[in-house]
């Protein structure tokens, strides 16, 4: 048996990533697979107060208070975007079941009614310990923009953050990596 207990990632969006769209919004689950183990990716993604870890477009982030669901984050983006600040809601954090979910709030650029969810799921990779990623989103078409669009632009920077994910994570695991025992 594979180390998600024989689930499929189409049985994981299935699960966690089903958004109810309406007319005027796109959505749409990416996934990522990451040669590290979910303890050490968790460990980056659930920091709701410091995404700038491994999400290249934020330059500063501010949380104001304890971090819970419902917790604010105040994000500055990096220039060379369509934004300057991003006001962002905690909806969710389940340590056990390795899931985030965020709503932008208010802020400075065109994502409106924008949420996500990311899930983290156990799985072998190389003979070794990975990561199954899967990031899902939920965002209102701007007007002047279609639904390809929009798509279009947000999965480009969700598949940006994915890829700047999977870099860090797995430098961390190369350095803390354990050697296989040689049983020869």
């Amino acid at each position: 048996m594979n180390a998600n207990g024989g689930r499929t990632e189409s049985d994981y969006i299935r699960r966690h990533h089903q958004h109810e769209t309406r007319e005027n919004q796109c959505s749409s689950p990416l996934v990522k697979h990451i040669k590290a183990p979910v303890h050490l990716v968790w460990s980056l993604v659930r920091r709701f107060d410091q995404p700038q870890k491994y999400k290249p477009f934020v330059s500063r982030c501010i949380v104001r208070g304890d971090l819970e669901i419902g917790s604010l984050r105040e994000v500055n983006v990096k220039s060379g975007l369509p934004a300057t600040t991003s006001t962002e809601r905690l909806e969710l954090l389940d340590d056990d079941e390795h899931i985030l979910s965020i709503r932008i709030v208010g802020g400075d650029h065109r994502l409106r009614n924008y949420s996500s969810i990311i899930t983290l799921h156990p799985e072998i990779i190389d003979g070794r310990p990975g990561t199954l990623v899967i990031e899902s989103y939920v965002v209102d078409v701007p007007d002047g923009n279609t639904k390809d669009e929009t798509c279009y632009f947000v999965e480009a920077l969700i598949k940006c953050n994915l890829k700047s994910l999977a870099d860090v994570s797995e430098r961390l695991a190369v350095q803390d990596r354990t050697e296989p025992i040689d049983r020869s």
